[in-house]
């Protein structure tokens, strides 16, 4: 590795062993990086510097900004990282709050200064925010103003996170009000292309969060492979979608993408599927980004709204289902972009152009990268034989002190926890998670996550959740649930334990169906088995 700019070297000492890493292929000429990169440099300030800063980057209702604003207003909320806030190169900042433009600066900010951005999902509460502040040893956090309470819940519990500023906000020592008094340029730190600049993190199984490490050259790596070759965008074209920027797949394909061809983004606080088709006509967006679940609910309202400047559409967070191809194709006119990604791979790594289509299939892997299907042994399977998924490319897991990394990495190859088969043509074909990890309308949800919840509640004696197959939204989260003596097993008992588990953890791995048990099924030893209540549901 080439020497680090990081003056708090946390992340460098805990990267996994190298002998645990994945192998790392960078074969084409576009992969060929400097060994002295900041990724802040490359997508946003190259812009300005060769005479484009007037260019149209970020939109959201009521706010315009050209390269040259999104520029500014970077560099000052930098100045105010280093200089009222006290951070330093290779700290971890926290970034929590919806899509906004304000958020976008501050993620830019985070990279001018050589620090490490920690993005959340707004939903999260304080429980999983103290995980992860732990886990990433988090001392700064930069938060949406309106989303404060769950972080002061969490902060109270961590006395690692010394400093939370707010935006959004109209305080006297918010980050606009400090910002305002700083001045618009920055030199960017010196960062190395190996430095780490992002921590994301992913529910494991065990709902314990694992946090994949990932570095400048990472960032770069994705928008030289899938966009150029696949998407194909080009320098007019105006983004828009409904995931989160903390999830690596709304930060690649809202933020990233756009920005590594000189094109607009719009980003949308809520994206709800009738939201997303008003914003399409509203903003003449050209390429949208959401989850199979969406474009289904979109389907139905398409004859309302102006689609003709759309021209492009990307499917990615869960498995795509034919049905709902045809269903888009139906009533857009437009065929489907289907890929598939993984926050330790940072984007996505096998996919397929609208030509090169094909029902129930993801697509191939993306330059840049190979991928087969191996099974438990680690031997390569022929094609029809299912097994799991192998990948390896410019970006690989390196999991944050983790253990978990030994499992996820084998011979070299990256195993992302689906089960796979190649056809005769060389298309990747979905058929499961091999895992117990629930997806639900693009959302990642550990069952046992959810039955410590439900199990918090004085009504519940034991629980066992799991994923029930759903047209509409891929999974949703089933629960079976024994009472103890005395608790009603009615409609209004449901309700109170789903509205508990919401109060809990994110709202969104709350149980949809609950189904009361006068016993679970156990091993002998008092193991809990799931794959029987998989079966009689």
């Amino acid at each position: 590795m080439t020497p680090s700019s990081h003056v708090d070297t946390f992340a460098r000492d805990n990267l996994p062993p190298r002998e645990q890493w994945p192998e790392m292929n960078f074969e084409l000429p576009e992969l060929q990086f400097p060994e002295r990169l900041n990724c802040a440099s490359e997508l946003l300030d190259r812009w300005v510097a060769a005479g484009q800063g007037d260019r149209l980057c970020m939109q959201a209702p009521g706010l315009r900004w050209s390269y040259a604003d999104l520029q500014a207003e970077a560099n000052r909320i930098a100045h105010v990282l280093v200089e009222d806030l006290g951070v330093l190169p290779g700290n971890r900042v926290l970034l929590r709050g919806a899509n906004t433009p304000m958020m976008a600066a501050c993620w830019f900010a985070i990279m001018k200064v050589g620090a490490i951005a920690v993005a959340t999902m707004p939903l999260l509460r304080a429980k999983e925010l103290g995980q992860v502040i732990d886990k990433a040893q988090v001392s700064h956090a930069l938060c949406d103003a309106r989303l404060a309470e769950e972080l002061t819940l969490a902060q109270a519990q961590c006395p690692v996170l010394r400093s939370v500023a707010h935006y959004m906000s109209d305080a006297a020592d918010g980050i606009e009000a400090r910002a305002a008094g700083k001045p618009a340029s920055f030199q960017n730190v010196d960062t190395a292309a190996d430095d780490c600049c992002i921590i994301a993190f992913t529910s494991g199984t065990t709902g314990q969060p694992k946090g994949t490490m990932h570095f400048h050259r990472d960032v770069m790596a994705i928008c030289a492979c899938w966009p150029p070759h696949v998407l194909k965008p080009v320098a007019d074209d105006i983004f828009i979608g409904s995931p989160p920027l903390a999830f690596t797949f709304g930060l690649g394909g809202l933020v990233l993408f756009p920005m590594s061809v000189g094109a607009s983004t719009v980003l949308l606080e809520k994206a709800a599927p009738d939201a997303l088709l008003a914003a399409i006509a509203e903003y003449r967006a050209t390429v949208c980004f959401t989850a199979p679940t969406a474009y289904r609910a979109m389907a139905a309202q398409v004859a309302q709204h102006d689609f003709s400047s759309l021209r492009k559409c990307v499917s990615a967070g869960e498995a795509l289902p034919a049905a709902t191809r045809k269903l888009w194709k139906e009533a857009s006119g437009i065929e489907m972009i289907d890929g598939i990604g993984a926050t330790e791979m940072l984007h996505i790594f096998i996919s397929h152009t609208e030509t090169e289509a094909r029902p129930g299939a993801t697509g191939k892997p993306v330059p840049g990268y190979q991928a087969c299907v191996m099974n438990d042994e680690g031997q390569v399977l022929p094609p029809g034989q299912v097994g799991k998924l192998a990948v390896r490319g410019p970006t690989g897991c390196r999991y944050l002190a983790d253990e978990r990394q030994r499992g996820y990495v084998m011979k070299g190859w990256n195993l992302t926890g689906d089960a796979y088969l190649i056809d005769a043509d060389g298309y990747f074909v979905y058929q499961a998670r091999t895992d117990d990890m629930i997806i639900s309308g693009g959302y990642n949800i550990a069952g046992p996550e959810v039955e410590a919840a439900l199990l918090a509640h004085p009504a519940v004696a034991e629980c066992g959740v799991i994923g029930l197959p759903d047209e509409e939204r891929g999974q949703i989260v089933k629960a079976f649930v024994v009472l103890r003596p005395g608790h009603a097993e009615d409609a209004a008992m449901v309700k109170t334990l789903q509205d508990f588990v919401k109060a809990t953890v994110a709202p969104y791995k709350y149980p949809r169906a609950i189904e009361f048990r006068a016993s679970l099924p156990r091993t002998e030893t008092g193991k809990l088995q799931r794959f029987k209540l998989k079966q009689s549901a």
